[in-house]
């Protein structure tokens, strides 16, 4: 089971962007400090520049004043592993750095650590990057195909040897360290910031985490980001003065028909009886011992 559509990033500011320079030059104009002469558009980048490194430094200021939460290497090791019980139905996660099959979701091959996807774009961009720092690798042979089946669950170009050389490539040290600093730069590190940026705890960075994994870093209705969008409409975040318990309840809730959307008799268990489950027991630290079910297994971490 994995996440639809490409990855988009930076839609505000770009829209932002098109905005200004559509308001073209400014015969008016006004002067800066120095006295040069400045148009009106000129001074309208100018202040949504200012405003944006006044929002990034607040951002900073927020994130280094918040506990660790997920990113300290215990919690964030207990997240790999909640993650790999959904993913590959193991909390040995290391073990999946040479996993690989098509699990049926349209979305091509699904392999890896985290389940990059052939036709999510995320696979691509894993080997494109590792190939730029290892150019005679096993994988980098197949990037034309990859390009051309990028957003399809098409294996044109693929089979049959692709699965063997991502095998191959996964007994490497290197690419399984460049697996999980994608993982990092795509999945764990945008959603755990912005969890801490919405005032959650550990175990709502989690679910965020999570979301983020399954559903993809995307802004449509029923992606990452839509989800939180549409969470917001129904509820406040804690750092807006709601209840982190009622957010998270109504941000699962949202996740939930997100995933029936995709397909009705899709296994919603690793929120049923695993995150709903971790925050219906008060358990907003994700806070070990914690046992919880996930397609029918039953996971503990002492």
């Amino acid at each position: 089971m994995r996440r639809t559509g490409i990855l988009l990033f930076a839609a505000a500011p770009v829209a932002v962007t098109a905005v200004i320079y559509a308001l073209g030059p400014d015969p008016s104009g006004s002067s800066d400090a120095a006295g040069t002469r400045v148009s009106a558009a000129q001074r309208a980048r100018q202040d949504a520049k200012a405003r944006a490194e006044s929002e990034r430094a607040r951002d900073a200021e927020v994130i280094a004043d918040a506990p660790p939460g997920l990113v300290a290497p215990a919690e964030k090791e207990l997240a790999q592993r909640i993650v790999a019980s959904a993913e590959n139905s193991t909390l040995d996660w290391r073990s999946s750095y040479g996993y690989i099959e098509d699990i049926g979701d349209g979305q091509g091959y699904t392999a890896g650590i985290i389940g990059f996807c052939t036709g999510t774009h995320d696979l691509l961009t894993l080997v494109e990057r590792y190939t730029e720092a290892r150019p005679g690798n096993g994988l980098a042979p197949y990037l034309p195909a990859l390009r051309k089946v990028d957003g399809t669950g098409s294996h044109k170009g693929l089979d049959p040897g692709f699965t063997a050389a991502w095998k191959a490539e996964a007994r490497l040290p290197a690419f399984r360290e460049a697996q999980e600093k994608e993982r990092d730069r795509v999945y764990f590190d945008p959603a755990v910031r912005l969890a801490k940026l919405d005032g959650l705890g550990t175990l709502g960075q989690f679910v965020y985490y999570d979301a983020m994994v399954f559903h993809g870093p995307g802004t449509g209705r029923n992606s990452f980001y839509g989800l939180r969008e549409r969470a917001l409409e129904e509820a406040d975040t804690p750092s807006q003065g709601g209840s982190e318990k009622n957010y998270l309840d109504i941000f699962l809730d949202v996740r939930r028909e997100a995933m029936r959307a995709r397909k009705p008799t899709i296994d919603t268990t690793r929120i049923d009886t695993a995150q709903r489950q971790f925050l219906y027991d008060g358990n907003l630290g994700l806070r070990t011992p914690l046992t919880w079910r996930v397609y029918g297994e039953t996971y503990k971490v002492p």
